[in-house]
């Protein structure tokens, strides 16, 4: 028998899968339960209204991405050169399209949704790629200005990242040394410079 907190995580991932799939309108308490062969209402009985599972989703993407975020162990070091610090980053964002695809797929679909949302849309937005880290790591490199250099820095990702799911790049897989010297590429051109 399968625990409250397992059924909750598994109904969560299923809708990121689901939203990723099919478009946030597809993300439904009954598809939700038809995609699990649920009886009718199990979702809702975890799940009162779509808000809340939409909150579920936006924890569990930022819950995720914080521990593989701590996981990838990536500290700012003054001594390391932009290029090693970019290939570890670009390492760590090809494992994100490798493993996490529906996650980014999802997120950017609840970004649009959520624009004016106050409460969602600014915790989804600092969900995956931390200012506060890039800022730690142009300090470390004694950048002027770390700050905005971090704030340039996180866009500069984001955009990496959605062209690699949605743009110009979907045909580079990731999981490949292409797919990791393409982002440390883009990269090492943003630290140097």
């Amino acid at each position: 028998m399968m625990s409250t907190g397992d059924r909750r995580v598994l109904l969560v991932d299923t809708a990121i899968e689901l939203i990723a799939t099919n478009g946030l309108r597809a993300l439904t308490h009954r598809a939700l339960d038809t995609e699990l062969a649920l009886p009718p209402g199990s979702t809702s009985y975890y799940f009162r209204t779509k808000r809340a599972l939409i909150e579920a989703v936006v924890d569990r993407i930022t819950d995720r991405s914080r521990a593989d975020f701590a996981a990838a162990a990536l500290a700012p070091s003054s001594a390391a050169a932009p290029e090693s610090a970019a290939e570890a980053i670009a390492a760590w964002l090809d494992r994100l399209l490798t493993d996490r695809r529906a996650h980014l797929i999802a997120r950017h679909a609840l970004l649009v949704d959520l624009l004016d949302d106050r409460d969602l849309h600014p915790r989804l937005a600092h969900s995956l790629f931390s200012v506060d880290r890039a800022r730690d790591l142009f300090h470390a490199m004694g950048a002027s200005d770390p700050r905005t250099r971090a704030e340039d820095f996180v866009a500069v990702v984001e955009g990496a990242v959605f062209d690699r799911f949605a743009g110009n790049r979907t045909a580079l897989r990731p999981g490949t040394p292409e797919s990791v010297r393409q982002l440390a590429r883009i990269l090492t051109t943003h630290l140097n410079a």
